[in-house]
């Protein structure tokens, strides 16, 4: 009897913390836009040694032109090439660039993703769900061999610009062949703030990627009082809200910082962003 107390108490006391209870891994943060405004205006390599430096996992790349060269510098500082960025028209013929199976040859088995901002028509227009589904599919044609995921990427004021809009076309692909991405500045631009949780779940099994950026509210953006993108550590938004809800959904894929038209040196606030990034990681 004596034994069996002793054997009992071991399984209570020892017995790990359930999985579900357990502090989810951090999700791996990595830099977007972060060369279009640099003062600095840094070469490739010269990015790739700053991201390592500063503990980014690696970027995004915008279009196509020098991507074997940020491939090559990517793999030589021991940096991910996340996504790469890509505007395609379904209006226009060809609706993307007629080179892209010859620039994405050099992605082939890096697991990279393809993120379409898709552009042709007015904002949220579902008479075109079709045309667009059938664009994707002809992308899709060049990036599955590649091992290549295609993404939607809403972005303000295009064709695909809210987040439902990008999981409505999702939904068309069988199998969660094609992802979404939320992107913080793009969603505050149109909803309200009391929304985020359920617009983000909205997004699920398809979200693929998330972008944040220090920010104003959606109703101080809306109403012209606020500024969308700036460094993580400023803003009147509690971003930290956001890793919260990624977090209760048991996300763990890229996180990437939205640096896009942030002036100055490119090195001055990616660090203070990557400081606040470990901030809100640590008080979770």
């Amino acid at each position: 009897m004596k034994n069996f107390l002793l054997l009992l108490l071991a399984i209570v006391f020892c017995t790990p913390v359930f999985a579900q209870n357990a502090a989810l891994p951090e999700s791996p943060f990595f830099a977007i836009c972060m060369d279009t405004h640099d003062t600095k205006k840094r070469s490739i390599e010269e990015q790739s040694v700053m991201l390592k430096e500063l503990g980014f996992v690696g970027m995004k790349h915008l279009n196509l032109g020098k991507l074997q060269e940020r491939v090559e510098s990517s793999k030589k500082h021991g940096l991910k090439l996340i996504m790469v960025y890509l505007t395609i028209d379904v209006s226009a013929n060809p609706p993307f660039d007629a080179k892209l199976a010859e620039s994405l040859a050099c992605l082939k088995g890096s697991d990279t993703m393809l993120a379409l901002n898709i552009n042709g028509g007015k904002p949220s227009d579902v008479s075109l769900d079709d045309k667009i589904v059938s664009v994707i599919q002809d992308i899709m044609k060049i990036t599955q061999p590649l091992g290549v995921k295609v993404i939607i990427y809403p972005h303000k004021n295009s064709l695909v610009e809210r987040v439902d809009d990008s999981v409505r076309i999702a939904k068309r692909f069988p199998n969660n062949e094609v992802g979404v991405m939320f992107n913080l500045c793009h969603w505050a631009a149109y909803d309200k703030s009391e929304n985020l949780e359920a617009v983000i779940r909205s997004t699920l099994p398809y979200l693929a990627a998330v972008s944040i950026n220090g920010t104003d509210t959606p109703e101080e953006i809306q109403t012209k009082n606020g500024n969308w993108i700036q460094p993580l550590d400023s803003g009147s938004y509690d971003v930290s809200q956001v890793l919260k809800v990624l977090d209760k959904i048991n996300y763990t894929g890229p996180v990437g910082l939205q640096c896009f038209g942030i002036r100055g040196d490119a090195r001055e606030h990616l660090e203070r962003s990557m400081k606040k990034w470990k901030e809100m990681h640590a008080a979770k």
